[in-house]
């Protein structure tokens, strides 16, 4: 415990002083900096060598720390009351008093916002007197980490300090949603489509492409591992390894299953691991059986396209 708070102590520190901290979230890890300051949010976007027209997340404790920066609405709180704090990423109105820096919303009058579920994400937030902006700590379009080996793999010396915090629980970013306008969710992840239509009791679109950059994750190209995806299957060429799903799916030497069980939420949490253990073991591509679309199977999906994207 006394480990726990010299680590959120020495975090607070680095953050009350403009620079970036690797901190970890329910989802994946962040790279975190003072939403408000200009010179910390440049700081991550240079760390990251991500582009401007990219936003950020911010990451708060409380609505009532989010009310001085956003406009919030019915729909707001009907997902906050039964989703927050959690995988949730919403895209709100920015007020004009808001004190966001420019560089976190690439200049739009738009924010995207969360409330993380993570016992010691939470504790440092409460200690802070401004949001975190806190995209994954990775390089930009490559795949984010799900524990602070990644990040350090990623990062090196680059980063002052890293805030561990053991292995993510869900590891696939927030689900995304727009309430701008009517929602439509613009990144799948762990809260489904399904239910936040059960919730609201309306219907909620899904966009599949924009030209339109609103929020982290929309770019074509992401959550790129390093050697070529494919989707759709069934076997492995020479040098490629094959990843597969549920008990039918055999184990190898270049066979690597993400659920024995066929368990969605466990090949979620697998997904990043195995594709960067592939990357380690000098595979020259990564070939993919296929995934059901269901639940979280379609935020894999989703994350296998933009992977495979190039």
């Amino acid at each position: 415990m006394k480990n726990f708070y010299s680590n959120i102590n020495k975090s607070k520190k680095i953050l009350n002083n403009n620079k970036v901290v690797a901190i970890p979230t329910e989802t994946v890890y962040g790279l975190a900096g003072n939403a408000y300051s200009d010179v910390a949010t440049k700081r991550i976007f240079k760390l990251k060598n991500r582009p401007h027209k990219n936003p950020l997340i911010v990451h708060y404790f409380s609505i009532k720390n989010l009310q001085k920066d956003c406009e919030t609405n019915r729909t707001f709180d009907i997902l906050y009351n039964k989703f927050c704090p959690g995988p949730i990423t919403f895209v709100l109105k920015k007020k004009n008093s808001s004190r966001i820096s420019k560089y976190v919303t690439s200049n739009k009058k738009t924010v995207a916002v969360r409330f993380p579920n993570n016992k010691i994400a939470r504790t440092l937030l409460s200690k802070l007197s401004f949001p975190l902006a806190a995209p994954s700590a990775n390089i930009s379009s490559k795949l984010s980490p799900t524990c602070s080996k990644d990040v350090k793999e990623e990062f090196g010396k680059k980063i002052k300090f890293i805030l561990d915090g053991g292995n993510c629980k869900i590891g696939l970013e927030s689900t995304i949603i727009d309430l701008t306008g009517k929602p439509s969710i613009l990144r799948p992840g762990s809260i489904t489509l399904e239910k936040i239509k059960k919730v609201l009791k309306k219907k909620v679109s899904i966009k599949k492409t924009s030209k339109k950059i609103k929020a982290p994750g929309q770019l074509k190209f992401h959550y790129y591992p390093g050697i070529p995806v494919k989707m759709n299957k069934k076997y492995a060429e020479k040098n490629q390894a094959l990843i597969g799903f549920g008990k039918k799916f055999k184990t190898g030497k270049n066979r690597f299953n993400l659920s024995k069980n066929g368990n969605l939420k466990e090949a979620a949490n697998n997904l990043y691991k195995t594709m960067r253990l592939i990357k380690k073991r000098n595979f020259k591509s990564i070939a993919v059986t296929k995934i059901p679309s269901t639940d979280i199977g379609y935020a894999i999906n989703d994350r296998l396209k933009k992977a495979s994207n190039k």
